[in-house]
């Protein structure tokens, strides 16, 4: 925590304003600092220091570490990095006992709801309001909100619109990176014409086994319903069960349970549930199937070695739309800055982790790539690999109609319980009627 501030005045605690600090700030004259003019709002914070709890730990840490260094120069204050793989359950006890961190990283709408409603939680000052505004929009501050509240501003992001694909096997074949989701179905008969099958998919992941085939779904209700359909889906406005939602589940098994596409390189369609999600789309790599439908962040999970770029072993390409009713839907997640005290060194560090600056430091700071920012000041050019330039591509594109991965907001005995299990059920031979019908019974009263 914070400690030995001398404060010479705060903004009313109902404009969620950030504080003025004592003395001129560091960053005074220096060309590294241009940009981040706000942080002059906070003072001069030489020795103060902010802790910072989040899910990422050792290698992927050190990126995080480095983008700060800017930080410190401008500011004089250090944040502290605490990383753990129990984070979710241990953010909670921390707070529950009166000893949170300063800041952490929250990667679920959902989880920050929680939190809120623990009063731990403060609201995110105004620099941080003016620059979510100003560099990521009205879609991502609505996630870092709770009760039309502003508490946390976004940080990284990913896209989970994708479809894995070997360039040289389309190239070999002549086949057509589709632009319509009938385009798609189309080359997905073409190719199982060859006696290839088409997809390849696993959604086993331990206790979460199940939640690739949410974003299956997810996906498509975006596609097919739209983003007003899906928005009151998510938060239960509309049953989980509504026609709309079987529809577009019907769409989905229209891939997933139909035997002449899946499980290339792998077996039936009930190899599905057994195949871990990490390895569903390494038969790719040996010509046994075609596509995958999985996020940005699955580029980590290709052998060591593995090329993946535009003419690599192994790119994505955006998961189509259905028609243009709905512009270019795209499904993702992200991460939200969330702090747990008003100390003026913690104000300006949510401050700095909201500009455009930060977001270029961090994708420099990331070489090795696996990192993307939603933030519109973000230079493509700064990321680091291909996959993440054309996910950045993704987010900054006008037409593209963002929503968060929605077993992420739900509740969580729905989102990281019936959700996962009956579309697990669902794909060992579950109609979708019964495991819609299932989920919604599941959804807990109000």
């Amino acid at each position: 925590m914070s400690t030995g501030l001398v404060l010479v005045g705060c903004a009313s605690s109902d404009s969620g304003g950030g504080k003025a600090a004592s003395g001129t700030w560091p960053g005074e004259g220096k060309a590294e600092c241009k940009g981040l003019e706000q942080l002059a709002d906070f003072g001069d914070l030489t020795g103060q220091t902010v802790s910072v709890y989040t899910s990422i730990v050792a290698p992927e840490d050190k990126p995080h570490i480095d983008s700060w260094k800017l930080f410190t120069t401008c500011t004089g204050a250090t944040p502290k990095y605490e990383g753990s793989k129990e984070f979710e359950t241990q953010l909670k006890v921390r707070v529950q006992a009166g000893n949170p961190p300063d800041i952490a990283y929250v990667p679920q709408p959902g989880l920050l709801q929680t939190l809120v409603a623990t009063g731990k939680v403060v609201e995110a000052p105004s620099q941080v309001a003016d620059n979510v505004d100003n560099w990521f929009g009205e879609d991502w501050k609505s996630y870092g909100s709770v009760d039309g509240k502003f508490y946390a501003a976004p940080l990284g992001a990913n896209v989970k619109s994708f479809v894995w694909y070997s360039p040289k096997m389309f190239a070999d074949n002549g086949w057509e990176i589709p632009k319509t989701w009938d385009d798609m179905l189309a080359l997905s008969d073409k190719i199982a014409a060859t006696g290839i099958k088409p997809w390849c998919a696993g959604i086993e992941s331990g206790e979460a086994t199940g939640w690739p085939a949410t974003d299956w779904l997810e996906d498509v209700l975006l596609r097919s319903a739209g983003p007003d359909v899906y928005d009151q889906w998510v938060a239960h406005d509309i049953p989980f069960n509504d026609p709309q939602v079987a529809t577009a589940l019907d769409d989905v098994g229209n891939i997933l349970k139909n035997d002449k596409y899946v499980n290339g390189g792998i077996g039936d369609v009930s190899s599905i549930a057994t195949t871990a999600f990490q390895d569903g789309g390494l038969p790719i790599l040996d010509g046994k199937c075609a596509m995958h439908r999985q996020a940005s962040f699955y580029a980590a999970n290709w052998p060591e070695g593995t090329d993946v770029s535009e003419n690599g072993d192994v790119f994505a390409f955006y998961l189509p739309p259905m028609g243009s009713e709905f512009g270019n839907p795209v499904l993702g997640g992200g991460e939200f800055v969330a702090a747990f005290s008003d100390d003026t060194a913690v104000q300006a560090f949510q401050t700095y982790l909201s500009t455009d600056v930060w977001a270029n430091e961090k994708a420099k700071a990331t070489p090795n790539g696996g990192w993307v920012s939603a933030n519109k000041g973000l230079d493509i050019n700064n990321l680091s690999s291909p996959i993440d330039k054309l996910s950045g591509e993704i987010l900054q594109d006008p037409d593209a109609v963002f929503r968060f991965d929605g077993s992420d907001m739900m509740p969580g005995e729905v989102g990281a319980g019936s959700f996962w299990k009956e579309m697990t059920n669902w794909i060992t031979g579950e109609s979708t009627q019964d495991a819609l019908d299932n989920i919604e019974a599941s959804w807990p009263s109000s």
